[in-house]
C-alpha cells in the first residue's frame, strides 16, 4: 500500500510541476486566484485534522498544515494584489482635484 501511495505522490508532483511550468505569464493572476481557492479548501481540511482527537501526532501535523495553508493563502493574495497593481493606470490612485 505504501508503494501505491508513493507512486501517486510522485506522479502528482511531476504532473503539477509540468502544468505550472507551462503556464504563460499572462495567466498567472487568474491561476493564482484559483490556487487561493484550492488553498482555502485545504485550510478547512487541515483545521479539521488539527481539531480531530486522533492523537498528538495528528494534531501537530494538522497544526503545521494550518500554518502552511494560511501562509500560502496570504502570500497568494499579496502576489495577486501586486500583479493587479501593475495593470492599473498610474493616476487612478490620485485624489480628484478640488474646484473652487
Amino acid at each position: 500500500m505504501l508503494i501505491l501511495e508513493l507512486y501517486v505522490f510522485v506522479l502528482a508532483a511531476f504532473v503539477g510541476y509540468m502544468v505550472i511550468t507551462k503556464v504563460p505569464p499572462l495567466l498567472h493572476t487568474p491561476l493564482m486566484s484559483a490556487t487561493n481557492a484550492i488553498s482555502g479548501i485545504s485550510l478547512v481540511g487541515s483545521m479539521v485534522a488539527a481539531g480531530s482527537r486522533h492523537g498528538s501526532l495528528a494534531t501537530a501535523l494538522g497544526f503545521i498544515a494550518v500554518v502552511c495553508a494560511t501562509t500560502n493563502i496570504v502570500g497568494g493574495f499579496l502576489i495577486t494584489d501586486r500583479m493587479l497593481k501593475m495593470f492599473r493606470a498610474k493616476d487612478s490612485h490620485a485624489a480628484p482635484a478640488k474646484k473652487g
